[in-house]
């Protein structure tokens, strides 16, 4: 049984990409019984591995414990190979393992979206897809992926690249809708908790500890906190391990059409010995260089994950956006400066400059007040310690629902003289 077809080049796979994806998997005789059939595939490490193939091409052969859907496609700027799978479970698998190959400068890997898994190759020169793949045997339901990558020119590599269209992963096409009608005062504020990063994309890590696990467990403290308090409803960009790009989080905050939009992070950066707390509010220009490298390193983060970031706002765009954030960024300000007024009064230790800007993708929803929030850093030792105490995860989730609350009424008045 064959999953996929071998293609001749990028846009044969993409063009086909559905039919890999709707392939349904049935319980197979034989030794896959034994183990229990499960839609969860398992890597054989031992029997896959990434090497050098003839004349500059790349070899990548994947060993399943069975047959999943998948799919194959390359992004350009920088170019990237992605495969996408039925979920397989990686194990404690490091990407050293697999083996190398020269046209290959790094292997990352691990969950995209719920039920999903991503692998992403990047590439040192542009390699085509010339072959692909997924082989299952009948008698033991056992699966091999080959892929075969090979040299090409760079003007045809970036033609051929782009992710083919999925609607049960990417945004649905845009469309015109009316505005929504204005929330009574009496509603109450709609606040969205963005835990960052997630699925593939880790995050800061420090031994075994990775901010992706710290982030969604204290957003799941402090949406509990703020629920607990009344005057607040709350929604999560996730609430599991899984993968959501920044412009999905974005949108997410439109769909829901919240109030305010609350972003957690807690990076790992040496630069100027970074500890404390921090308030990030959106910026072309940051302003420090610390905030500069935070803000490219989280978009970093949909490059390594796959995401094709090759779209950009036209002028028109640009325009529309500028007007809505002159009434959103004077809100933005004074949300920021409230919640650092709040966890002053707390027991948490702010940064030195608790304030700071910087051009995070994640912030850029016009129309809606949104901040970054830096916990801390996991490069301070001190700060990664806070971060696993759950007396001081408290504290702070305490004084944001503080800042928060005092944020609200500050709003309301200023808005109420605004109507006037």
């Amino acid at each position: 049984m064959i999953f996929g077809k071998r293609a001749g080049g990028i846009q044969a796979l993409a063009r086909g990409a559905a039919l890999a994806l709707t392939v349904c998997l049935a319980p197979v005789a034989g030794a896959a019984q034994e183990e229990g059939f499960s839609a969860l595939a398992r890597l054989d490490v031992a029997q896959s591995g990434l090497s050098d193939a003839r004349r500059g091409a790349a070899a990548l052969e994947l060993s399943l414990s069975q047959g999943v859907p998948w799919r194959v496609f390359t992004l350009d700027a920088p170019r990237r190979v992605v495969l996408d799978f039925r979920e397989i479970d990686w194990g404690q698998l490091e990407a050293a393992e697999l083996g190398a190959a020269e046209g290959v400068e790094a292997v990352r890997f691990g969950a995209y979206r719920p039920g999903w898994s991503r692998m992403v190759l990047d590439l040192a020169a542009p390699l085509k897809v010339q072959s692909a793949e997924m082989s299952v045997a009948e008698a033991t339901g056992r699966a091999r992926l080959s892929l075969l990558l090979t040299p090409t020119e760079a003007a045809a590599f970036a033609a051929e690249a782009g992710a083919p269209y999925d609607p049960r992963w990417d945004l649905p096409a845009p469309a015109t809708e009316p505005a929504p009608e204005a929330r009574p005062d009496w509603a109450p504020t709609k606040v969205m908790i963005d835990p960052g990063h997630g699925g593939i994309d880790p995050g800061a890590e420090r031994g075994e500890t990775q901010e992706k696990d710290l982030m969604l467990l204290f957003a799941r403290e402090l949406r509990d906190l703020l629920r607990r308090s009344g005057g607040f409803e709350v929604v999560m960009t996730r609430d599991a391990d899984e993968f959501v790009s920044l412009e999905r989080r974005v949108a997410l905050a439109h769909q829901h059409q919240v109030d305010v939009f609350l972003s957690l992070h807690a990076d790992s950066l040496s630069q100027g010995n970074a500890k404390g707390a921090t308030i990030y509010t959106l910026s072309d220009d940051a302003s420090d260089a610390a905030s500069a490298l935070l803000a490219e390193r989280h978009d970093r983060a949909d490059i390594l994950s796959g995401v094709d970031l090759s779209g950009a706002d036209d002028e028109v765009t640009d325009v529309l956006l500028d007007l809505a954030r002159m009434e959103t960024e004077p809100r933005t300000d004074r949300l920021a400066r409230s919640l650092v007024d709040a966890l002053k009064e707390s027991t948490v230790t702010l940064n030195r400059k608790p304030m700071r800007e910087g051009a995070f993708s994640v912030l850029k929803a016009a129309d809606v007040p949104s901040v970054l929030v830096e916990l801390g850093f996991m490069s301070s030792q001190r700060d990664l310690a806070n971060l696993q105490d759950p007396g001081w995860r408290a504290a702070m989730a305490a004084g944001l629902r503080d800042g928060l609350m005092a944020w609200v009424e500050d709003d309301k008045a200023a808005r109420a003289l605004v109507r006037q």
